[in-house]
């Protein structure tokens, strides 16, 4: 599977490939009427740009991000991650992951508490907290069409209190320096439990667009990145719809990397979170990656992960 391109982009090919993009957002683009969970906590360098990272995925989180992503990555790459993505919070984020361009595995150890339920009697949203974890083991796989659009898939096996089967998709464009990527997670909208421990996956989408020095569809030393949520959730701090802004660069001979970002929330009132990160080459190929999040009224929350590639 490649996504490498060449000199001279067809208008067919950038016609087919927005067009996806714009079906796959238009069929999505409608209000949430239930439970969601809050799981954009996955992915230390996503974290580090503020969760702008559906269209830069090309690491082995990209099995969450966006599964088309693992195209334009390195021949391997693996990782470990600990992350307490809200300090509120006494639970943790565990996940390892290993990738190749045609292949992506990866085990996520996920806190239930962040997520709000529905009562039995329809109206009222109730916190659950020190409920347990939500187990994400994830497969992805992906198939070229032409030599600018990948589409991906991530088949997850859920297990909370019960075990569900569930499905998330991804497309990535690349033309010259740009990408255009776009998500749909959660398809079948998996529920877990029953009365008032209840709650539902939502079906989330969500799209994204950067800009990177690298060529042929590869991140470069330098990128920009934009994510705009197209469905709003449910959290414990209200209904959330996520705008988010990212970049990263990296020294020569990729020693240090520093990447920083904002995410705002469109839906309601606004609360903006504002995150930073490290990566440090600890030898060639091999990282020790963090970030650190903050703002007003939204969750603080802080990561590390070791990571491999080459």
């Amino acid at each position: 599977m490649s996504i490498v391109s060449k000199p001279g982009v067809s208008r067919n090919a950038v016609v087919t490939s927005v067009s996806l993009v714009a079906v796959l957002s238009w069929s999505l683009m409608r209000p949430s009427i239930a439970s969601a969970q809050t799981t954009d906590a996955i992915g230390v360098r996503a974290q580090g740009m503020g969760g702008a990272f559906t269209a830069v995925a090309d690491d082995a989180t990209a099995t969450y991000w966006n599964p088309a992503g693992l195209a334009g990555g390195a021949l391997f790459n693996g990782l470990l991650e600990y992350a307490r993505p809200d300090r509120d919070f006494s639970e943790t984020v565990r996940g390892v992951a290993a990738a190749y361009p045609a292949l992506g595995i990866a085990y996520y150890r996920l806190p239930v508490s962040q997520i709000r339920v529905t009562t039995t009697t329809g109206g009222t949203l109730v916190g659950r907290q020190d409920q347990g974890v939500l187990s994400l083991y994830g497969a992805t796989v992906g198939q070229s069409i032409g030599e600018h659009l990948v589409l991906g898939t991530t088949l997850k096996l859920l297990h909370a209190q019960d075990t569900s089967a569930d499905l998330d998709v991804g497309v990535m464009a690349t033309f010259g320096p740009a990408r255009i990527g776009a998500t749909l997670r959660d398809v079948t909208e998996p529920s877990f439990g029953s009365g008032a421990e209840a709650f539902t996956l939502q079906r989330h989408a969500r799209v994204g667009f950067a800009l990177s020095s690298g060529k042929r569809g590869v991140i470069g030393r330098a990128t920009v990145s934009v994510d705009a949520d197209l469905t709003k959730s449910d959290t414990l701090r209200g209904e959330e719809r996520q705008f988010a802004v990212g970049a990263e660069a990296w020294m020569p001979q990729q020693t240090l990397g520093i990447r920083g970002g904002f995410s705002t929330n469109t839906a309601g009132t606004g609360r903006t979170l504002l995150s930073g990160g490290l990566s440090l080459a600890i030898r060639r190929g091999s990282f020790v990656d963090g970030y650190a999040s903050t703002g007003d009224e939204v969750r603080h929350g802080w990561g590390f992960a070791l990571r491999l590639t080459f």
